[in-house]
């Protein structure tokens, strides 16, 4: 049996979700190339996004020393004191998308956890390939860790997460923090994270209808260059190449059984498990590339966001 035949099929309620989207949207980023990544940027901004509420204080702050990175604070209107923080980084295959995007799960998070969450606006590849993204990364990681008392954070309490290229920034960064020994780092929260840029495992090869492929090879190559799939990469670049995982925060892994991601990420949560991080690993039947946003009123994505919420409930009450 041939590996895109052992791909089980999407779950009905989100390929019907997926089917009544305005874009074809495998269809969109399968065909991402040097020529259509403009149009194509274009395309995903018009995606249609939630009303946001009056709850949430929202303030840009330029972190200094930056080609212009950018972080959105978000704090619940009338909270005090010195709260926990999330600090945040968009999906987009390292090639799109926006800090903006974060705003509707901050909308939610923020009063519903008492929690400061911040988003960083890093610069994407091709523009600037590696490092730069995940340097922005940490520039805002620390600029936040720096200025915690006066963001009103708790400075002992930030932990890291992002979706897909945000999981692999995420992951990065914590692989970053650990090594440069300058902020702690409470735990990381990995959904569907994009790990290996080598594309050797089977589910790497599956028709995802979301992120085919074609568009994961792109992205990659976007943001390595020459060194995609070669023996040169760092693991900061793509954590699943990373051999020693010891000393990484508590980590939660979501992934959906038919995301082309799935490989990795499931053999990134057992490497971290044999290192002896305390990790939890979720991974949903029928779930493709990006099932909990593209299909949020599905069953499937409601039982994801609430494991996801669950699981981060669990970390902010840890001390």
């Amino acid at each position: 049996m041939s590996d895109v035949a052992s791909c089980a099929p999407v779950d009905p309620e989100v390929a019907a979700a997926l089917a009544a989207l305005p874009v074809d949207i495998g269809a969109l980023l399968g065909g991402l190339s040097d020529e259509t990544l403009e149009a194509t940027r274009q395309a995903m901004s018009q995606m249609p996004v939630p009303e946001l509420s009056d709850t949430v204080e929202r303030t840009d702050h330029e972190v200094p020393g930056t080609e212009g990175v950018v972080v959105r604070v978000h704090r619940p209107v009338g909270a005090s004191g010195a709260l926990p923080c999330l600090y945040w980084m968009h999906g987009g295959g390292l090639v799109l998308g926006s800090y903006a995007g974060d705003d509707p799960r901050f909308d939610r998070w923020s009063p519903m956890f008492g929690l400061v969450g911040v988003s960083v606006e890093y610069r994407l590849a091709p523009e600037t390939p590696y490092p730069g993204p995940l340097e922005d990364c940490y520039a805002g990681l620390r600029w936040v860790h720096q200025h915690a008392g006066e963001l009103g954070i708790d400075p002992n309490r930030i932990g890291i997460g992002g979706p897909s290229a945000g999981g692999n920034l995420a992951a990065g960064l914590a692989l970053l923090a650990r090594d440069r020994g300058e902020i702690p780092v409470q735990y990381q929260l990995l959904i569907y994270p994009m790990l290996d840029d080598r594309q050797i495992t089977p589910s790497s090869q599956w028709p995802d209808p979301v992120w085919p492929p074609s568009a994961n090879t792109y992205g990659w190559t976007a943001y390595l260059g020459d060194k995609k799939g070669g023996p040169d990469v760092e693991p900061y670049a793509a954590p699943a190449r990373a051999t020693d995982l010891a000393g990484l925060p508590p980590t939660l892994v979501v992934v959906g059984a038919v995301d082309g991601f799935s490989d990795e990420d499931i053999d990134y949560a057992v490497r971290l498990r044999h290192a002896g991080v305390p990790v939890d690993l979720r991974v949903y039947a029928g779930g493709p590339h990006g099932f909990d946003g593209l299909a949020p009123q599905s069953a499937l994505a409601q039982t994801a966001n609430r494991d996801i919420e669950e699981w981060l409930a669990a970390r902010l009450a840890a001390r």
